[in-house]
């Protein structure tokens, strides 16, 4: 028995990452405030299931109990692989350093950093003890690797996953341990996300003229799409690179 795990599968890629893993015949948790009843929906008509925890990851104390009530779904059955994709993420704030507010920060880092990890920590744990094997994803972003104006918190959230996903990876390695372990960077998808983009002020983001033109020329991918491409990663891949950042852009113009 196969169990995905999807942090923010209400909507937006992590829903479409959701949908793929059930038309794979993969049960599926999710994570989020909003229940899906797509997802449920969808998981009925291909004879899996589809369970969600409701949790507000911004919590601290709310994302603990969640951690607990995931993991008790996902290892409590005859299960020999367990998927976790952290895609739940915040952009706010879009700011220059300066002017940024110290509850807007705490909460990105919250959600953007602190539950990747614990989950990822909490999941290796079970995983390890129980003989089962883990395939992680951490959705990061290219702007990990630059420096954009007002994007100074979530470039370094994302830098940060991406080092965190290397060295969970060498380490599990070093310890013999078969798990898979990456991010993706999906680039521009076109999710409510892209929407907060482009309403952000000029002078606390500077490009938000560059994405509002993205979106009015079509260039924004639909989730589905970027979600098909993970997936060929994941499952027609026959030597993952564990550690590495998968790029959207590298994958379609192979």
């Amino acid at each position: 028995m196969k169990y995905a795990i999807v942090t923010g599968d209400s909507r937006g890629l992590g829903e479409a990452i959701a949908g793929q893993f059930l038309e794979k015949g993969i049960h599926v948790i999710g994570i989020s405030r909003t229940y899906n009843e797509d997802l449920k929906d969808q998981a009925d008509g291909k004879d899996v299931t589809y369970s969600h925890i409701s949790c507000d990851l911004s919590d601290a104390d709310d994302l603990t109990q969640g951690i607990d009530k995931v993991m008790y779904l996902a290892f409590q059955n005859d299960v020999d692989m367990v998927y976790l994709v952290n895609n739940a993420g915040v952009i706010d704030p879009i700011e220059t350093v300066g002017n940024l507010e110290t509850g807007l920060v705490n909460k990105h880092l919250q959600i953007n950093l602190s539950t990747p990890i614990l989950f990822i920590n909490r999941l290796l744990k079970e995983a390890n003890e129980q003989g089962v094997k883990a395939g992680i994803v951490n959705i990061t972003s290219g702007a990990a690797e630059k420096t954009v104006h007002g994007w100074s918190v979530y470039s370094s959230g994302k830098a940060a996953i991406n080092q965190f996903t290397a060295t969970t990876a060498m380490e599990q390695e070093k310890a013999g341990k078969d798990h898979t372990i990456i991010a993706y960077s999906p680039g521009v998808v076109d999710t409510e996300m892209q929407g907060e983009i482009r309403a952000a002020a000029e002078s606390a983001f500077a490009d938000v003229d560059k994405f509002k033109k993205l979106k009015e020329e079509g260039q924004l991918r639909p989730p589905q799409e970027v979600a098909r491409v993970l997936m060929d990663v994941l499952f027609n891949n026959e030597s993952i690179e564990n550690g590495k950042v998968y790029k959207l852009y590298d994958l379609i113009n192979k």
